[in-house]
């Protein structure tokens, strides 16, 4: 035990390199991703579009992921990390290519699409990160990983605000996010895939006997598990020997889709729907925190925008930097993951209270300044509950579900927004503590049952 959580600290020199390149794909992904985010409404609106048509337009992307997260992350899991990841960069990239020659409603739509149906890059890193590393390490990692994923989504709109000064702006800023999503399918090409494959296969053998799959009930499941985690193995490992990936990428379609079927069939039909409503609960939570806060700033303390957005990117640097802390955090609480999450829970309960009943300036900055620290370690805590209440051997799947239930939240809280500001311009946030208080009740309730799984799976292995 000792020394799994020294590891926490040291990781193996082996996967360093490997390690490195993902947090800068990560980095470069939400650089170029965050240079066009704020531009697209303006864009869609230059077009002739009306407020309706924009708003529906703008929700094509939120649709789209909501169905394909889970459905690529199962992808990933059968035919490896390597081809999925290189599917997704390239396929974003002409997405975003288009995106810059949209002169008309229509092209805009289309271009929306590829991005909507494969801008899954990020999640794919994390199950790759999750397949490198042992569950101690693992909130280090993610940890670092959300840090420098962060620091491209802060550092984006800089470079995307100084290219739309310039004439045809806008498509500019395109050519560049798709020309940086191409230069991560170079470096996705070059990373040492070689040092995945020996961990991999000693993984699996040590796991695929005490570690059961999402929602295994019998042994056929288990038999089934055991052949496909190997195959998934080899087929992301082993990518770079040239042979083990192709022939996970060459089966044919039908039986890649009955692997992707089982997969997502599983985690439907498993007992995790707490952890998921748990994950809606505070996604919904957090946006309505986020939802009208440069409006309810100018109203409620005659906040100029522009010192607003000093604040929000205040939030967002520290957000970056709480990523770090999450390694650390987790070594205080023994790698406690669902004490860790409801405790964080419960702050960011707090802040938004504290931030929906702030009677200055002073405490909303107090409050954004703990709220962008408990809300970085609270993602980082779910996504790993998930990981180990689920298995890491269908680590693509179960990340890909998730960000489909945070899909949801991105398509619930905008109604629940406009009406709750029907009634005030603290009703967002208030409607949030509300929601947060149900996440941290249904924590108190489920946590013990949690608990005691985890024990009989220690007992049985």
């Amino acid at each position: 035990m000792n020394n799994s959580a020294c590891s926490i600290y040291h990781k193996p020199r082996t996967h360093s390199r490997i390690i490195t390149c993902i947090y800068i794909v990560g980095f470069m992904d939400l650089f170029g991703v965050s240079m066009i985010i704020p531009l697209l409404s303006h864009h869609v609106k230059a077009l002739g579009a009306s407020p309706t048509v924009a708003g529906i337009v703008g929700s094509t992307y939120g649709v789209l992921q909501l169905f394909s997260s889970t459905i690529v992350g199962s992808w990933s899991d059968v035919v490896g990390r390597r081809y999925s990841l290189l599917t997704c960069l390239l396929l974003s990239a002409f997405g975003y290519g288009l995106l810059g020659l949209s002169t008309s409603i229509a092209l805009f739509v289309l271009a929306r699409i590829p991005v909507g149906l494969f801008k899954h890059s990020l999640s794919i890193c994390r199950a790759l990160l999750s397949d490198l590393v042992s569950e101690v390490e693992r909130p280090l990692v993610m940890g670092h990983f959300n840090a420098a994923s962060s620091v491209g989504f802060i550092l984006g709109p800089v470079v995307g605000g100084y290219l739309t000064e310039h004439e045809g702006g806008f498509y500019l800023s395109s050519f560049v996010c798709a020309s940086i999503f191409l230069l991560n399918s170079g470096l996705v090409c070059m990373m040492p895939w070689s040092e995945t494959l020996n961990h991999r296969i000693d993984a699996n053998s040590n796991t695929n006997s005490s570690k059961p799959y999402v929602g295994q009930n019998n042994s056929s499941v288990g038999n089934h598990h055991g052949h496909s985690s190997s195959t998934t193995a080899h087929g992301s490992a082993g990518a770079s020997c040239g042979g083990r990936w192709k022939t996970a990428l060459l089966r044919p379609a039908w039986r890649q889709l009955t692997s992707m079927v089982v997969r997502i069939r599983m985690v439907a039909s498993s007992d995790m729907w707490d952890v998921f409503l748990v994950r809606l609960l505070m996604a919904v939570s957090i946006m309505l925190y986020y939802s009208n806060f440069s409006l309810a700033m100018e109203e409620r303390f005659d906040l100029k925008p522009k010192i607003t957005g000093y604040l929000i990117s205040y939030s967002s640097m520290l957000g970056a930097l709480a990523g770090f802390l999450v390694g650390p955090v987790t070594h205080v609480y023994g790698n406690d993951m669902s004490a860790l999450l409801l405790h964080s829970t419960v702050l960011t309960c707090l802040l938004i209270l504290l931030y929906s009943t702030a009677p200055s300036v002073w405490q909303v900055v107090l409050s954004s300044t703990f709220f962008a620290i408990s809300t970085t370690i609270g993602r980082t805590c779910i996504t790993d509950l998930e990981l180990q209440r689920g298995g890491t051997q269908a680590s693509g799947t179960l990340i890909g579900a998730g960000q489909s239930v945070t899909a949801v939240g991105r398509i619930l809280a905008p109604l629940l927004s406009g009406l709750a500001q029907e009634f005030s311009p603290c009703g967002p946030p208030n409607l949030g503590v509300v929601l947060a208080l149900l996440a941290v009740g249904l924590l108190l309730i489920r946590t013990p049952k949690w608990n005691s799984k985890a024990k009989e799976k220690e007992k049985n292995s």
